[in-house]
């Protein structure tokens, strides 16, 4: 029997396939602890230069991840040249995304470059009309300007405004998360009317629970227990906005968050909305909040099995799990300890 030629069990890899490799085993070398010598700079600097999107996406995240300073001019080039043509050059946007974010990551603070991205948009056809795939792009350059000179705050503010009306859903959340890093009175009272608008229309098929949950959270981070009244508003219909200001109450983490989420759940909730405010009073991590559950538990309530679930979903620490296993035995429940071995099946015994 004639023995096959050495090297023919597969085929040699050419051209992209074989810069793709390598770059990928190039990442994986890197982000198991191996330096990246010259020689693997110089792949992913020609990667950068490679006429192919997905692959100088590869490299744009590499360099990122190994926060590669020394490139950043042929990353520059790269993500000007996707501009060219883009939804031909660049489908999906991933090269101009990844490129962006190794922007962001190499603490690049020329303004130019993120207000490109953040003006750009790119429809490409897709069932029944086109697709803007550049939202994700848009996203990634509204935080890479917040900390580029030259910008004042209120041209900042209008930048992020127009952002924060957006087609893409994505960029108006991050644009209410970039207001408030941006801090101040002006960023505080747009985060208020984009609220009030958000309330007045809340029922509108286009007014996405997520968005008015972002402005939420950064006014909550602005204005702290002033801000606590509008977003217990948005509590009483029990819906997923609801939810979203339960959990943006809940990461404020304030004595004035926690009673207007116990208020809430003292008038009354359907099961699905209790569980939401349960969840959320056991993420304060609060005393106060820890304590209301622990005593719906001792008390064996009806709500007692939906406690010990909130607070498992908490990521409770070991004292707290010690106390929830006493408490149960305590009751000597079989349906608490059914429900303690489901949520928390390590604090059993």
């Amino acid at each position: 029997m004639t023995a096959k030629p050495a090297g023919k069990d597969k085929p040699a890899l050419r051209g992209f396939d074989k810069d793709l490799a390598e770059l990928e085993e190039l990442a994986l070398s890197f982000r198991a602890g191996a330096p990246l010598i010259d020689e693997g700079v110089r792949r992913i600097q020609k990667a950068l230069a490679h006429k192919n999107n997905f692959l100088v996406s590869k490299a744009a995240k590499l360099v990122a991840e190994a926060e590669l300073a020394e490139l950043l001019p042929e990353v520059l080039a790269a993500y000007d040249r996707f501009f060219v043509d883009a939804a031909s050059t660049d489908p999906q946007c991933w090269a101009k995304t990844a490129l962006a974010k190794a922007l962001v990551k190499l603490e690049h603070r020329q303004k130019d470059a993120f207000l490109h991205g953040l003006r750009h948009i790119q429809l490409e056809g897709s069932w029944g009309g086109s697709t803007d795939t550049a939202g994700a792009l848009r996203a990634n350059c509204l935080h890479g300007l917040l900390d580029c000179p030259g910008l004042s705050d209120a041209e900042l503010l209008a930048y992020l405004a127009e952002s924060l009306v957006d087609a893409d859903k994505t960029v108006r959340m991050e644009a209410a998360r970039a207001i408030g890093n941006v801090g101040g009175v002006s960023s505080a009272l747009l985060l208020r009317l984009r609220l009030h608008l958000g309330l007045e229309r809340r029922n509108h098929e286009e007014e996405e629970p997520e968005v008015l949950g972002a402005c939420f959270s950064a006014l909550l981070s602005l204005e702290g227990e002033r801000a606590v009244p509008l977003v217990a508003s948005a509590l009483k219909e029990g819906d997923e906005l609801s939810a979203e200001a339960a959990y943006a109450l809940a990461e404020a983490r304030t004595p004035a968050a926690w009673l207007a989420l116990q208020q809430r759940w003292r008038a009354g909730a359907d099961a699905w909305f209790a569980s939401v405010l349960l969840s959320a009073m056991a993420l304060t991590r609060l005393s106060e909040a820890l304590d209301f559950l622990i005593a719906m538990i001792e008390n064996d309530a009806r709500e007692a099995p939906a406690a010990i679930e909130a607070i498992a979903r908490s990521a409770p620490g070991e004292e707290l799990c010690f106390r929830i296993r006493r408490t149960v035995e305590q009751t000597g429940s079989p349906r608490l300890q059914k429900a303690l071995a489901e949520h928390l099946p390590s604090v059993r015994n």
